[in-house]
């Protein structure tokens, strides 16, 4: 676990695609980046920025994902942020 508040928890992907990959999750269920209303996505911003403190100068230059439907590359069924940050993987 990288950080975990009453409504976010954020964790490492179990396959990186960067040095730093990271997962921001809020912990009530909404399927997708549309299901979720503005609120949420407030606080999982909110979350983005902590992060990216807590990380220092790793947390300087970073690149923020949302899939939103099979379509578009969603396999999780659960709303999340990919955080990435530092050297590439692949």
């Amino acid at each position: 676990m990288f950080y975990e508040d009453d409504e976010v928890v954020v964790f490492h992907d179990h396959r990186p695609s960067a040095e730093v990959h990271l997962l921001i999750c809020p912990k009530a269920h909404y399927d997708n980046f549309r299901e979720a209303p503005p609120e949420v996505h407030a606080r999982l911003s909110a979350t983005v920025h902590k992060v990216a403190a807590m990380l220092g100068e790793q947390g300087k230059d970073f690149r923020l994902i949302i899939n939103n439907g099979s379509g578009w590359g969603q396999i999780v069924f659960h709303l999340h942020y990919h955080f990435l940050a530092g050297r590439r993987s692949r």
